[in-house]
C-alpha cells in the first residue's frame, strides 16, 4: 500500500494490499478496503489547478477491489463525501465533488461523473452511468446498465438509456418499514407526475 502524509484512517478500518490512499483524505471507523483500490486522487477534471480539495469517508463502508474515489474541486464544494455504511462494489468511480448520503448501495462498474448527489438507502444497478451534476432521491433503484442524464425523484425505479421511471420501489420500501398506507401515498404521487403526462 501507497499512504500518504495527509491521509487520516479512523481505528478498526482494514486496507487490502496494493491500495493508494492520498491526497486530503479522512476516513472513518470500520471501514473494509479491498485490493487495489486508489482513493483521494486528484479529480479527472483540466480545470484542476492543485487547489487544497478533500475527499472524506464515513464509517462503516465497504469498498471492495479496483475502485476510484477522487478529491473535490475549487470549482465545485471543494470536497467529494461518502456518508457511513455505504456497499461500493468493485470498479465503482465517485468523480470529484459528488456527495452520498448513508446505506447506499453501487453495484460494479457503477460510475459517477462530477457533483452527483445521492440520498440514503439508493441502489444502482451494475454499470449505471449517471451524468454530472444529476440528484439520485432517496430508495431509488436502478437497473443494470441504466444510463441517468436528469435528476431521479425518491423512490422511483429508473431503467434504460436516458432512465425511464419504471414504478417505484415498493419491495426496498418495504424493507425498510414503509407503511403501507406511506407507500400507497408514493404510488398515487407517482401516477400523477408520470402517468397523466404531468
Amino acid at each position: 500500500c501507497v499512504i500518504g502524509k495527509n491521509v487520516v484512517i479512523g481505528e478498526d478500518s482494514e486496507v487490502g494490499n496494493f491500495v493508494t490512499l492520498t491526497g486530503n483524505t479522512t476516513i472513518g471507523k470500520n471501514n473494509k478496503i479491498y485490493h487495489y483500490c486508489s482513493l483521494g486522487e486528484v479529480p479527472q477534471d483540466k480545470k484542476f489547478k492543485n487547489e487544497k480539495a478533500y475527499l472524506s469517508i464515513g464509517d462503516g463502508n465497504t469498498i471492495r477491489e479496483f475502485c476510484s474515489f477522487n478529491v473535490g474541486t475549487a470549482g465545485g464544494s471543494g470536497s467529494t463525501e461518502i456518508g457511513n455504511n455505504n456497499w461500493l462494489m468493485a470498479y465503482v468511480h465517485i468523480a470529484h465533488d459528488c456527495k452520498l448520503g448513508n446505506e447506499i448501495i453501487l453495484a460494479n462498474n457503477s460510475s459517477l461523473a462530477g457533483h452527483v448527489e445521492i440520498d440514503d438507502y439508493a441502489i444502482l444497478g451494475g454499470f449505471t452511468l449517471v451524468h454530472q451534476f444529476c440528484k439520485l432521491g432517496a430508495h431509488i433503484m436502478t437497473a443494470v446498465g441504466t444510463i441517468i442524464f436528469k435528476d431521479v425523484p425518491p423512490y422511483v425505479i429508473a431503467a434504460g438509456y436516458n432512465a425511464n421511471p419504471n414504478g417505484i420501489n415498493a419491495e426496498g420500501l418495504k424493507r425498510r418499514n414503509f407503511s403501507a398506507q406511506s407507500i400507497s401515498h408514493i404510488k398515487k404521487a407517482y401516477k400523477i407526475i408520470y402517468r397523466e403526462g404531468n
